[in-house]
């Protein structure tokens, strides 16, 4: 049955079943595209079968990668895909073991996410909310202060990821609900908060745009744009992001969509939250992922422990 199928056709079969039983994201989908990609043309000009390529092979590949200046996380990243296509290979009875199975990945320390404090937060949402009242600036501007206050006040009240951000959908507009129903990686919903500054930011976005561009304003997404997509798109809304925190005197650098994400989850982690509760809201599908931030549960453990133990120095 093997021989039958061009080497190149297991890369469509793979990716069909992760797409179809695993319901994976077309994000996770094309960067598995690329990784299996980088891996075919290695064992194509060694001339190497990927119906035989051994262990070794692999390793040679995983060299390859690092000589060409791969950082760590990168290589780790590939292999986890090029692991799981030959796991794909061998279930399916094309490949009767598995050569990945005695490779480890390459190591790497897993680095803290970039954190935000409480008050440059409310910097960027400051800087960001300057004149949407001032009724002598141009109207276009007035509405792109309004749209990114309101990107900001949803993101950093929910932590959403930037993808479910930009494709919010009208009805979010709407809702009286204080929650918001949630499409996350996979499929998955799950509900998070919509905070009173966050409803407020959507009313005032909304009530701007459907006066001057109610045409616009029909669209089914919250973020309507010009883009293929029809909504804002990441990109955009990341480039408007760092002109925000220079303005607000902040380094650009520092400032990404995900960094807002890590600070909603550090902030409530710093004032008490669960780590299961922390782990829901922010659609991880195991609370391992999550765990990143557990350098702040160490130093609030501490703070316990000195404050509240009785044989604590006084």
């Amino acid at each position: 049955m093997a021989a039958a199928i061009s080497s190149r056709r297991f890369g469509d079969l793979f990716l069909e079943m992760i797409a179809a039983e695993r319901g994976a994201a077309r994000n996770t989908i094309d960067a598995y595209t690329r990784d299996l990609q980088d891996y075919f043309e290695f064992l194509t000009a060694k001339k190497i079968d990927m119906l035989t390529a051994s262990s070794h092979d692999i390793r040679a590949w995983l060299d390859e990668l690092g000589a060409r200046g791969l950082t760590t996380a990168s290589a780790a990243r590939r292999l986890s895909c090029v692991r799981q296509f030959h796991r794909f290979l061998y279930s399916e009875g094309h490949r009767s073991d598995d050569p990945t199975s005695v490779i480890e990945g390459p190591k790497r320390g897993r680095p803290l996410p970039k954190i935000l404090s409480v008050d440059e937060v409310d910097r960027l949402l400051n800087v960001a909310a300057e004149g949407i009242e001032d009724q002598t600036r141009p109207i276009v501007g007035r509405l792109r202060a309004a749209r990114m206050h309101c990107l900001l006040e949803i993101l950093y009240g929910t932590g959403l990821r930037v993808s479910e951000l930009v494709t919010l959908p009208l009805r979010a507009a709407h809702t009286r609900d204080p929650l918001l129903v949630i499409k996350g990686k996979g499929g998955r919903e799950r509900l998070v908060p919509l905070s009173d500054p966050a409803k407020a930011s959507i009313q005032k976005w909304r009530g701007l745009l459907v006066a001057r561009f109610p045409a616009i304003a029909n669209s089914p997404w919250l973020f309507p744009s010009e883009s293929e997509s029809g909504h804002l798109t990441r990109q955009a809304f990341a480039r408007d992001l760092k002109e925000i925190a220079a303005a607000a005197g902040l380094s650009p650098s520092r400032i990404s969509p995900h960094v807002l994400r890590h600070a909603f989850a550090s902030h409530l982690l710093q004032n008490g939250a669960d780590l299961r509760i922390v782990q829901e809201l922010l659609g991880h599908a195991d609370v391992s992922t999550t765990q990143i931030y557990t350098h702040i549960l160490d130093e609030r453990m501490k703070s316990m422990v000195r404050d509240l133990h009785p044989l604590s120095d006084p």
